[in-house]
């Protein structure tokens, strides 16, 4: 399982030199986008190895995908198999956990490589809770269901002390950020964590009394946002 940046950044801040070297001696990728997997594969000084790489891609349907084929080819061939999604830790919150589900059912051993998640950054960031903590990926798009999620999450949140975790496709975070405060309670902690590990990472942890003091902008840019209601 292979961590990809969460951004243009310097490999060697998230990547231990062992990772490095793994990632370097892998012949055969299953990635979620082939273009973007070369682009990173280059910019861990592999280009003069790309043209003896096989990069399979995953269907958008992933959980459809029989990669029977792919295991045949590479591991079951005696080759250790890469998995590497668009962004971040394979598997979390991304279609490669269907890839490594198909591995076990074929007892193919699994290796989770070192490497940054957006999700596990914000939470070490947050201040929130992190002993107790549920991701919920997308709020629905659509009224009623968007607030009576939210809602359900808020309450949740105060019931058993569980940070809740959501992201936004980029260029909807600010009127996510609106909608938030518009709907939360004034004392419920909302962290917003933006552009991880990136030179203008935004972190920030506030009450919505206090998120609607000053203007943000987090349009277009990679967010998660994480509530805890006291």
């Amino acid at each position: 399982m292979v961590p990809m940046n969460l951004g243009e950044v310097n490999s060697g801040m998230f990547l231990p030199p062992e990772v490095l070297n793994i990632i370097k001696s892998l012949k055969f990728f299953i990635a979620e986008n082939a273009k973007t997997t070369r682009h990173y594969l280059i910019s861990l000084g592999m280009k003069d190895l790309l043209n003896k790489i096989t990069i399979f891609q995953m269907d958008k349907h992933a959980d459809k995908v029989d990669y029977s084929d792919f295991f045949k080819e590479s591991v079951l061939s005696g080759f250790d198999l890469g998995v590497i999604s668009e962004a971040g830790c394979p598997g979390v919150a991304d279609p490669g956990s269907e890839v490594v589900r198909q591995a076990h059912l074929r007892d193919i051993r699994v290796v989770p490589l070192v490497g940054p998640s957006s999700i596990l950054l914000s939470l070490m960031a947050s201040g929130l809770n992190g002993q107790s903590f549920a991701f919920n990926g997308y709020l629905p798009v659509k009224m009623p269901e968007r607030l009576k999620t939210l809602k359900k999450l808020e309450e949740l949140s105060k019931q058993k002390n569980q940070t809740q975790i959501f992201i936004e496709t980029p260029y909807r975070n600010n009127s996510l950020l609106d909608f938030l405060c518009n709907n939360l309670s004034q004392e419920t902690l909302l962290t917003i964590a933006c552009q991880l590990t990136l030179p203008d990472e935004f972190i920030k942890t506030q009450s919505i009394k206090d998120w609607k003091k000053q203007k943000y902008d987090f349009d277009k840019k990679p967010s998660i946002f994480l509530i805890l209601k006291k």
